[in-house]
């Protein structure tokens, strides 16, 4: 697993401000992938409602606040396959 990766369930799991009441991955280039549910984050590559994906400078900007996540998918830098309300409840959840 990569160092990105046990950063970012770190990150993700101090974020966490409540449930999501479904499951979301961030897939990162090259990197792996991290699972996000009710129980909080964990690396895996499991099925998820959404599938947030990104390279790791992208990913890097969105979980340190540094890029929105909103500008990053409207300029191609953050694809999003599956459920976009989900998506949208967990940033707000991360908020």
């Amino acid at each position: 697993m990569s160092d990105i990766v046990n950063e970012a369930v770190k990150v993700l799991n101090e974020k966490m401000s409540g449930g999501l009441g479904g499951t979301a991955k961030f897939d990162i280039e090259g990197e792996g992938c991290v699972m996000i549910d009710d129980d909080g984050a964990r690396a895996g590559d499991e099925e998820a409602d959404v599938t947030l994906s990104a390279d790791p400078e992208t990913f890097r900007g969105i979980l340190e606040g540094d890029t929105n996540p909103t500008a990053a998918f409207m300029a191609g830098q953050l694809k999003v396959d599956g459920d976009m309300g989900m998506a949208m409840k967990l940033a707000s959840v991360l908020a």
